[in-house]
């Protein structure tokens, strides 16, 4: 990543490189998010990104957050010194319990809506009302923990679909979701099926949209009030994630629900480690701007509770909000927008039986849906079949039968007129029956469908009883007349 007179130059690829230049006007970048460890990005391009208010996102494809940088803002230390000084105020409390409220709501709805488990839902709903009156944050983290173990307990049977060539390919333990915690290292990380890869990828996208919040206001990010602190961790970040997460889960239970995920899209370490291959990660990469705009108000509230402990002017209300840019709509009298109705961008669609990308409004590519429509019919012939030989048809073909035979044997061929022979009904009635509908020969000779179907395409030539009722269909009653 380089810049060459004024534009911005990226270049990627093994083997066959690819080049995109991006212009100071009109690129369009927010985020510019990296894939891997690999490769060289110049001060100049960290620079420009810089000028033009794009933030720089480096990811490891475990789904770890390498680097974050974004505009520089300028801070107010006093803000930074609340944050400090949370625990000591009492500000801390409340802003954890609103965190975790909000979160416990989430997993309530998808519990209740997505997974459809009320008895899951009614346990994180018990929890989140005693988190509202719990008065220390170790009780909040007690409460949030046992809210969590039945949620994701209720995912543990979750199918996953992989397309039919693939499934003697993927691993047993790939098809479900299982649990959430790793064999290998007892908690979320390095995960074990594709699942809880994405999932992780999709927390990394939305903890280095929480840095990017945090810095933007002024706020530091390592400083938390609910996770604890550690050397390796943005607990603050980690912090403001939270009602943002059934989110992201909600967002990835209907993608293994309605999609199928193919088998190239992941390889598996020696040590079972799951990891997304990049091009795949390119595409959950594309959910960035949802989880931004969803963490942005979250983050602006975070501010204004911090912001409330501070002595200040009369006049300076509420610090400046950045991300969702609320108070300078107010301000043009405008109406506040909602910042999480940003549409979640759809997965790739691909065929169910072969793995090839299609259409979204295709469920099958064109080889394999010939081969499965076939396979349909071959089915449902053979549904037809035991169907007919029921004793309900057995005794509905009886009765048809015994009413065809007493009808023969009512009718007699004196009644016949005399012009009504083979040669009238093949010459003059059988070609005009194309007029007629279906249904109506069927009701008026008191044949099934697909016989009168016959008898109108001239495939079959009806008993001579039957004649006269067709020339009266056709229109020629009075023929004997001419």
């Amino acid at each position: 990543m380089r810049v060459d007179r004024g534009h911005l130059v990226l270049e990627d690829g093994i083997g066959v490189r690819q080049k995109i230049r991006f212009p100071r006007v009109g690129h369009g970048i927010r985020r510019l998010v990296i894939i891997g460890s690999d490769g060289i990005v110049s001060l100049a391009a960290l620079r420009w990104l810089a000028d033009q208010d794009a933030a720089f996102v480096m990811l490891d494809r475990d789904g770890s957050v390498l680097a974050t940088t974004g505009p520089v803002r300028p801070s107010d230390a006093r803000l930074r010194r609340a944050q400090s000084l949370a625990h000591h105020s009492g500000i801390a409390l409340r802003i954890a319990r609103e965190l975790i409220r909000r979160k416990l709501i989430g997993q309530e709805k998808v519990a209740r809506e997505k997974l459809c488990d009320s008895a899951t839902a009614d346990i994180i709903a018990q929890a989140r009302v005693e988190v509202e009156r719990a008065a220390t944050i170790a009780a909040i983290r007690q409460y949030e923990s046992q809210a969590a173990s039945a949620y994701w307990s209720a995912w543990r049977d979750v199918p996953v679909i992989f397309p039919q060539r693939d499934i003697r390919r993927v691993p047993d333990h790939w098809r479900t979701f299982r649990t959430r915690k790793s064999p290998l290292t007892g908690s979320p990380r390095l995960a074990v099926n594709p699942v809880n890869a994405m999932l992780n990828y999709l927390y990394a996208l939305l903890e280095s949209e929480s840095r990017l919040a945090l810095a933007a206001l002024g706020l530091d990010p390592g400083i938390g009030v609910l996770h604890v602190d550690t050397p390796s961790r943005d607990s603050f970040a980690c912090d403001l994630m939270e009602p943002v997460r059934p989110a992201v889960d909600a967002y990835l239970f209907d993608w293994i629900t309605r999609e199928t995920l193919r088998r190239e899209w992941f390889f598996e370490q020696r040590d079972g480690n799951c990891r997304l291959m990049g091009s795949f990660a390119v595409q959950l990469s594309k959910t960035t701007p949802m989880w931004g705009n969803a963490v942005a108000p979250i983050a602006e509230w975070v501010s204004r509770t911090l912001w409330s402990t501070l002595p200040k002017p009369a006049r300076q209300i509420y610090p400046a909000t950045r991300l969702t840019q609320s108070r300078r709509r107010q301000s043009r009298g405008l109406q506040s927008t909602d910042s999480t109705g940003l549409s979640a961008p759809r997965p790739p669609r691909v065929c169910c039986t072969c793995g090839t990308p299609i259409k979204r409004s295709r469920k099958s590519c064109s080889t394999c849906a010939l081969a499965a429509s076939r396979l349909g019919l071959i089915e449902a012939a053979k549904l037809g079949r035991i169907a007919t030989h029921s004793p309900k048809a057995e005794v509905l073909r009886a009765a048809t039968q015994r009413r065809h035979r007493a009808a023969l044997k009512a009718w007699h061929s004196s009644r016949q007129p005399d012009w009504l022979n083979a040669d009238v009904y093949r010459d003059k009635i059988q070609p005009r029956l194309s007029g007629v509908t279906v249904p109506t020969i069927s009701s008026a000779l008191g044949v099934s469908d697909p016989y009168a179907t016959d008898i109108r395409a001239g495939r079959r030539i009806p008993h001579p009883r039957h004649w006269q009722e067709l020339a009266r269909l056709v229109g020629i009653p009075d023929l004997a007349s001419k």
